[in-house]
């Protein structure tokens, strides 16, 4: 495992909210097998959940309800057709809503071909089976079989997904940064204008403007859309309604809500979770 950094500690201390731990967590470095999935279900009891790494890669899949998570860099939500890879050594936690259902994948480093900082797959209905039949099978199986085989294909699979940076909130080790994020994140209806949050900051709008696109890649009204984004699809997988959704984001109305959702995923919520919907409902993700 890599030593820690001040990056490290700086973010171990950052305040987000909502990042919980309700389900019995996995230790997968002490099964010695190249990859293993697991099943994880959600209970409403929640403790915390400290910050941790694994000497195995993570791919997170979610299978009911909403996953977000958190790790050096920014805050990534799990997509109803992908999952978020988490390679060996990163600090991170997942924070799963609760009665949900995720998949959790570990994968070796010295067999892994998936990249070397987190990133959003988008993964196919054939991985998604592959995840949940090998889930079904002992992490200890013997080494030259089936189960052996069936990891192996599913690892041949992994590498071609395509990624995605749509449901991924970039944070950088920057303390005003992380200190925006969190109060964005625990009041998410904040509509201040960009000169009054860099007043906040003892900058003027120019210097905010520059110093967001440095950290982030992004404008603030750009980033700031989507931190909502990801809000947005955390609540509304839980079954959260498009009214409330938009009036704790600070929309003046849901349609206005509707059309910024649409605008930026290309459909709307309702088709959001129809399709997410039939996805669980057609794939091998029970």
């Amino acid at each position: 495992m890599p030593p820690e950094t001040e990056f490290d500690r700086e973010f171990a201390r950052m305040d987000l909210p909502d990042l919980r731990i309700n389900y019995d967590p996995v230790d997968p470095d002490q099964f010695d097998r190249p990859v293993t999935s697991f099943c994880l279900e959600t209970s409403k009891d929640n403790d915390d959940l400290p910050l941790h790494s694994h000497r195995k890669g993570q791919l997170v899949v979610a299978s009911h309800g909403s996953v977000m998570c958190r790790a050096p860099g920014g805050l990534w939500i799990v997509p109803p057709q992908g999952a978020v890879w988490i390679p060996a050594g990163v600090q991170h936690s997942n924070c799963v809503a609760d009665f949900g259902k995720l998949y959790t994948v570990f994968i070796d480093p010295q067999v892994s071909m998936l990249p070397r900082t987190c990133c959003t797959l988008m993964i196919t209905s054939l991985v998604r089976e592959l995840i949940h039949r090998l889930s079904v099978f002992p992490p200890l199986y013997p080494l030259e079989g089936p189960t052996s085989r069936l990891g192996r294909v599913l690892l041949d699979e992994l590498v071609q997904m395509s990624t995605t940076d749509e449901m991924y909130l970039p944070i950088s080790p920057d303390a005003r940064l992380q200190h925006l994020a969190t109060s964005l994140l625990n009041n998410p209806g904040d509509r201040s204008t960009m000169d009054e949050v860099a007043s906040r900051y003892a900058m003027s709008e120019s210097t905010f403007a520059r110093f967001i696109a440095k950290e982030t890649g992004m404008t603030f009204g750009r980033w700031r859309q989507r931190l909502h984004i990801l809000i947005a699809m955390q609540r509304l997988t839980a079954g959260t309604s498009v009214q409330a959704v938009s009036l704790e984001l600070g929309y003046e109305t849901p349609s206005a809500f509707i059309t910024m959702f649409k605008k930026t995923m290309g459909k709307s919520p309702r088709r959001f979770l129809a399709e997410r919907s039939r996805l669980i409902n057609s794939d091998g993700l029970p």
